[in-house]
C-alpha cells in the first residue's frame, strides 16, 4: 500500500490548476450571462423580466450538484456526447450567472433613483442611461460582493469531482483510494482550497470597508 508523501501531495497540488481554470471559466461565462440577466431584470421589457426571473429561480432554487447530473447524464439521452470538462463548465456558468445576475440586479437598483431621473430628464433612452449613468456607478457597488461570490465559485468546483472531473477534490479522492490515509489527504485538499479562497475573502472584506468609509464621508 502506498503512503501519502511528496509525490502524492504534488499530484493534488497540480490538480489545483484545473480548479482555477474551471473557476475562471465559470466566472467569465457567468459574468457575461449574469450581466445579461441583470439588465433583463431591470429592463422595461416585461417578457425579458419574466424570463430572467424564471432563469434565476430555476438555477438558484435547485442544487448545483443536481444541475451537474442533469447536464452530464442528460446530454447523452439527446445524442450529445459530453465530457466532464464541458458539463462542469456549462453547469457552473449557468449557476454563476443566476447568482451574479441577482447580485448585480441589486447593485443596479442601489444606484440613487435621482441619477436615473436626471438621465431621463436629458432624454436619454434606457440603453444610454444604463451605459453612461447607471452601470458605471453600479460597477463600484458590485466589486466587493462579486469578489466575495468568486470564493463560492471556487468552492463549488469541488462538486465537479462527482462526474469525474479531476480537480483538487477528485485528485484527493484518487490519492485517498491509493493510500487509505484520509486525514492527511483531505487536510491537504482543504489547505489548498484555503490558500486559494482566503486572499479573495480578505480582498472582498477590504473592498467592503473602503466602500463603507467612502459612504461615511
Amino acid at each position: 500500500m502506498r503512503t501519502f508523501g511528496f509525490p502524492e501531495f504534488m499530484f493534488i497540488l497540480e490538480a489545483a490548476r484545473w480548479t482555477l481554470a474551471l473557476s475562471a471559466i465559470a466566472f467569465v461565462g457567468g459574468a457575461i450571462l449574469g450581466l445579461v440577466i441583470a439588465l433583463a431584470r431591470t429592463s422595461e421589457n416585461g417578457p425579458a423580466r419574466a424570463l430572467s426571473i424564471g432563469f434565476i429561480k430555476l438555477f438558484q432554487g435547485t442544487p448545483l450538484l443536481l444541475q451537474l447530473f442533469l447536464i452530464f447524464f442528460g446530454a447523452p439521452v439527446f445524442g450529445i456526447d459530453i465530457n466532464p470538462w464541458v458539463a462542469a463548465g456549462i453547469a457552473l456558468v449557468l449557476n454563476s450567472a443566476a447568482f451574479l445576475g441577482e447580485i448585480w440586479r441589486g447593485c443596479i437598483e442601489a444606484v440613487p433613483r435621482g441619477q436615473t431621473e436626471a438621465a431621463m430628464a436629458l432624454n436619454l433612452g434606457w440603453g444610454a442611461r444604463m451605459r453612461d449613468v447607471v452601470l458605471p456607478q453600479a460597477f463600484k457597488i458590485a466589486l466587493a460582493p462579486t469578489v466575495g461570490y468568486l470564493v463560492q465559485i471556487v468552492k463549488g468546483t469541488s462538486l465537479a469531482a462527482i462526474i469525474g472531473f479531476t480537480e483538487v477534490t477528485r485528485a484527493g479522492q484518487i490519492i485517498n483510494n491509493a493510500t487509505f490515509q484520509p486525514l492527511e489527504v483531505f487536510a491537504t485538499v482543504a489547505a489548498i482550497y484555503f490558500v486559494i479562497c482566503w486572499p479573495l475573502s480578505l480582498l472582498a472584506a477590504r473592498m467592503e470597508r473602503q466602500r463603507a468609509r467612502a459612504l461615511a464621508r
